[in-house]
């Protein structure tokens, strides 16, 4: 395939699959039952970071911690006491359990009340780099953040691909008038997003040409970032829904 074909089919792709229709099937249907900026952003949080595994259960889990939280994620996190937290007892999905929320949950608390919230956290820096690390740093230092949690903060800083935290910065960052992504944080550009890399996008992008190194880790994430933006500069994170769409509806 030409690279203009290349680009050609990717269009095609993303126009197919960057619809509403997208949204009741994906864990972003979780924030898209809000308005308030911080609700869909503590909503899109939580949802994206219990995004592995099954789609169906991500959204019934995901929702299940939002009713957990009363259907208000920011008004849970800015104001809930013990009693409130308690009902985060029982939660699960997979290794994120209630130990994992409950400290997730103060950590945000801290993060709204002395750092401008996960906005500042994740676009502060030149690039998306810096605001993982920031966010995972910020956060971590809590007093009640215990060990086990920091496996669900993903750390660049050790090669990993970031896929969830990528994935939800493209949520709160892109702007297409197509009614999927919500574009509410304006401390990034489009163009300085990164690619979502999973295995269905990894696969896709291999057979493509669009990625030769092996291992789906960081560096990985920037060299296909690296090659969608001869496609679209401005913002080459549009075509995750072709890669994906690829994957997972098309069986590419």
């Amino acid at each position: 395939m030409s690279p203009s074909e290349l680009k050609d089919f990717l269009e095609l792709k993303y126009s197919q699959y960057n619809t509403p229709d997208f949204i009741a099937e994906d864990p972003i249907s979780i924030p898209h039952q809000f308005q308030r900026k911080e609700d869909i952003e503590i909503a899109g949080f939580f949802s994206a970071l219990i995004a592995w595994g099954r789609r169906n259960m991500i959204i019934r889990n995901a929702q299940s911690l939002m009713e957990r939280m009363d259907m208000a994620p920011y008004d849970f996190v800015m104001a809930a006491e013990e009693e409130d937290l308690n009902r985060l007892s029982g939660f699960v999905h997979r290794t994120f359990n209630e130990q994992d929320a409950y400290a997730l949950v103060l950590s945000l608390r801290m993060a709204y009340q002395q750092e401008g919230g996960l906005e500042a956290l994740l676009t502060k820096g030149p690039t998306v780099y810096e605001g993982l690390v920031n966010l995972r740093t910020v956060l971590s230092t809590h007093p009640v953040f215990p060990q086990r949690t920091h496996k669900h903060l993903a750390n660049p800083a050790k090669g990993s691909s970031a896929k969830r935290l990528n994935m939800y910065l493209r949520w709160m960052v892109r702007s297409d008038k197509r009614g999927v992504d919500f574009g509410i944080w304006k401390g990034l550009a489009p163009s300085q997003l990164l690619c979502p890399l999973d295995v269905h996008t990894a696969k896709v992008a291999r057979k493509l040409g669009l990625l030769t190194r092996k291992q789906n880790d960081w560096k990985a994430v920037v060299e296909l970032t690296d090659n969608l933006k001869v496609f679209s500069p401005e913002d080459p994170v549009k075509y995750d829904f072709s890669l994906f769409g690829l994957g997972v509806y098309d069986g590419f």
